[in-house]
């Protein structure tokens, strides 16, 4: 069976994820901003983390993972290359690398841009991606560590993944990144109808995450540049947007 996917609310407009294997009961948290909502989230289910999986260093994904690690035990794992301004890791790991979550297998895959060491997970069996700041709903992290030519290949390599993969990004940023979508892609029918769906969404205060990938194909201003240097020119437009 697939894992069970649930996105929690953290902070202001950050989500945390969790991952649950029902065969063994294996509950992965991706990312935490902060542990208390993710704490209710699993006692209300009746599940305990057993493993956290951090995509990078920002303290908006990584400020509770202590408390949790403490309050459950979990084991703590992320990018190598960002282990001196993590949280204490049990294990550091890099691209290819493999993540057992009870029946399941997460891939590590590098994506800097946002940041140098910021790396998401793939689990194939269960059609999903934990992306954070890299991919996002309908946009991408800004280039605050990286350059344009990285975070292009970093999106080209989740743009490469298959289609039906469930994108799960880190903050509730749609409706200002679909504004911005529109303001360059304005004839887009399936971005029109994506804007009302979400508008539709945030006035019931609903998530508008995950998303497939499909989706971002479809109407992400980002993932449908040419080439890098495309790609650059929609960055500093949105920067300044």
């Amino acid at each position: 069976m697939p894992l069970e996917i649930i996105t929690v609310p953290c902070l202001s407009d950050n989500y945390a994820y969790l991952a649950h294997d029902a065969a063994t009961e294996a509950t992965a948290v991706i990312d935490v901003p902060e542990a208390t909502p993710i704490l209710n989230a699993l006692r209300a289910r009746g599940w305990r983390a057993s493993h956290i999986l951090i995509t990078h260093h920002h303290d908006d994904h990584i400020a509770g993972v202590e408390a949790l690690a403490a309050a459950t035990g979990a084991r703590v794992i992320g990018a190598a290359a960002d282990a001196h301004r993590l949280p204490p890791l049990d294990d550091e790991v890099t691209e290819g690398d493999v993540i057992r979550i009870g029946m399941d297998e997460g891939h590590v895959l590098a994506v800097p841009g946002h940041t140098s060491g910021h790396i998401a997970f793939h689990f194939p069996a269960s059609n999903v991606a934990f992306t954070a700041d890299s991919l996002m709903s309908a946009g991408c992290g800004r280039l605050f560590e990286g350059t344009p030519g990285q975070m292009w290949e970093s999106l080209s390599k989740l743009m490469a993944l298959p289609a039906d993969t469930l994108i799960c990004s880190g903050h509730e940023y749609t409706a200002s990144n679909i504004r911005f979508a529109l303001s360059v892609d304005p004839d887009n029918p399936a971005l029109l109808a994506r804007a009302a769906r979400v508008t539709a969404a945030r006035a019931l205060g609903a998530a508008t995450v995950p998303v497939p990938l499909s989706e971002e194909l479809a109407t992400n201003p980002f993932l449908r540049a040419k080439d890098a240097a495309d790609f650059a020119r929609l960055r500093a437009l949105k920067d300044r947007f």
